[in-house]
């Protein structure tokens, strides 16, 4: 707190370091004045941020009385839906008598500017829970402690006092709602209409989207296909650099973590390519890079990806590479904890994209190029968790690759036959085979034979081709680049297909 603050007499914030005695009850408790203070300011700042936290704390959470008692009075204020800025709890306190215990008016306003960020509110609150968690547990010991030292004690007796004071813990969390059973709890409207559910794409659009809100993106191939290109087509337009990758638009973030675990100086080279002395400011303001490996893999510490977005103030963190980050990728015990990391991560408001290589050697690859969600290394759990899975194959530096869209958050986007440029590091889609292209070229228009003929080569596609010939030209259609005259029913000697032939716009558009 800066020189001249007001603020009540307080012992120090934070609990002592170095050993202590079992029955020193001098030491100060578990505590962090500093959190309690961000808690209340973050609070102050509107009714959806006290929604939240009163989901995870108690009012016996705070270590400091008179940070309690704000506590309270906000909680009273909410309760009446009343405004809980700084004035109205000042307002509040005054009338109940309680303004100078607290620290005076003063240090009220003062807790409004106390949190960093408002929007991390429920990261300070964690911070408070589970220093009243260690407070609990301490006291516990002590009395404990204290029952041995009695004459004639009695271990069994003990032994169910422990037990009565664990069961009594429990039901105090559950009673009042901040458990960890509760803490994430909703209503169902709320669920269905707050979660996210509605939200806009981070790439892609509403009908096809590469990489949705709330959901991890997973980018797979094998090694030399692209993915870091790629990857940091997204990160770069994720930070403001450009707008649109892959013809897709991608929405901006406010600062991308990028974990370079996977040889990290030849992702410097990499992202080198894309960057100019001009886009310095932005580099150093909104773009942070983790070298080399984490300090535990995420299996071993599931919170370490949300604490590491929050100390480095990232809405978004990147994965380079997944086999970097969990001990190993083909246990399912394992798997599972990544995915416990990565949706805590998505849970606190991180956006996470993941880089990850496919099962076979290139070798094998390029006698298999089956599209499959089989072909992503690990266990199956790696990529059940997944929000949506880009798988690129093809050769190793080959310009020429293919896109497919392995798990879709909506509609499918490609297969989409790309180009990357290496000198310059930019990926751009082969308009040989884009629909739209194909389309405009055929004045007799196409049926969905067609199209998927004109897309595999081959002269009798399957049925998984057809269908997703289907689906990319009803989407012209619905998006009014395409019209459709539908077919005639086949009798004998069969009927007419369904025609599809590029809109008067979608000629306009392009000429």
């Amino acid at each position: 707190m800066p020189k001249g603050t007001a603020q009540p007499p307080e012992m120090p914030s934070h609990q002592a370091a170095g050993p202590v005695s079992p029955t020193d009850m001098t030491v100060q408790p578990p505590h962090d004045a500093e959190a309690e203070r961000a808690v209340l300011g973050a609070c102050m700042h509107g009714p959806d941020v006290i929604d939240e936290v009163r989901a995870m704390l108690d009012a016996g959470d705070f270590y400091r009385p008179h940070h309690e008692t704000i506590w309270r009075a906000l909680l009273a204020l909410r309760g009446e839906d009343k405004p809980t800025d700084p004035i109205a709890v000042s307002d509040l306190l005054t009338r109940q008598g309680d303004i100078n215990r607290v620290g005076g008016i003063v240090y009220v306003h003062q807790l409004y500017g106390a949190p960093p960020s408002a929007s991390h509110a429920a990261y300070y609150a964690d911070i408070v829970r589970r220093a009243a968690a260690l407070r609990r547990l301490r006291e516990h010991g002590f009395r404990t402690v204290q029952r041995t030292q009695e004459p004639g004690a009695d271990p069994d007796e003990i032994r169910s006092a422990i037990e009565t004071d664990i069961g009594t813990e429990r039901e105090r969390a559950l009673a009042s709602g901040c458990g960890r059973l509760s803490r994430y709890l909703v209503d169902g409207w709320r669920f269905v209409t707050e979660t996210g559910a509605d939200k806009e794409p981070l790439w892609g659009t509403r009908e096809k989207t590469a990489w949705a809100s709330g959901e991890s993106l997973m980018i797979v191939g094998a090694p030399g296909v692209g993915k870091t290109t790629l990857a940091h087509q997204v990160i770069l337009a994720r930070i403001g650099l450009q707008e649109s990758v892959l013809d897709m638009p991608v929405a901006p973030s406010k600062r991308v973590l990028y974990l370079a675990m996977d040889r990290p100086q030849q992702i410097a080279r990499a992202m080198a390519r894309r960057i100019g002395v001009k886009d310095e400011a932005i580099l150093r303001e909104r773009l942070a890079v983790w070298q080399g490996p984490l300090p535990a893999t995420l299996d071993k510490e599931p919170d370490l990806l949300s604490d590491l977005a929050a100390a480095h103030q990232a809405d978004t963190i990147v994965i380079d590479s997944l086999k970097d980050a969990v001990s190993t990728l083909v246990d399912d015990a394992l798997a599972v904890a990544f995915q416990n990391a990565r949706m805590r991560a998505l849970r606190n408001g991180v956006e996470v994209m993941e880089l990850h290589h496919q099962r076979k050697s290139p070798a094998e690859a390029a006698r298999d190029q089956r599209p499959a969600l089989d072909r992503v290394y690990g266990s199956t759990w790696i990529t059940s968790g997944a929000g949506s899975v880009l798988f690129i194959s093809g050769e190793a530096s080959d310009p020429a690759v293919t896109l497919h869209h392995l798990k879709t958050p909506t509609g499918e986007i490609g297969p989409l036959q790309l180009i990357h440029d290496h000198v310059h590091g930019t990926t751009t889609v082969d308009p040989a085979l884009d629909p739209v292209t194909i389309l405009r070229a055929a004045p007799g228009g196409l049926s969905v034979r067609d199209l998927a003929i004109a897309q595999t080569g081959a002269a009798n596609p399957d049925r998984a081709a057809v269908e997703k010939a289907r689906r990319a030209l009803d989407s012209l259609v619905k998006a009014g680049l395409a019209t459709k005259a539908d077919g005639i029913a086949g009798g004998t000697g069969g009927g007419q297909q369904a025609r599809y032939h590029a809109s008067a716009r979608h000629i306009a558009a392009v000429c």
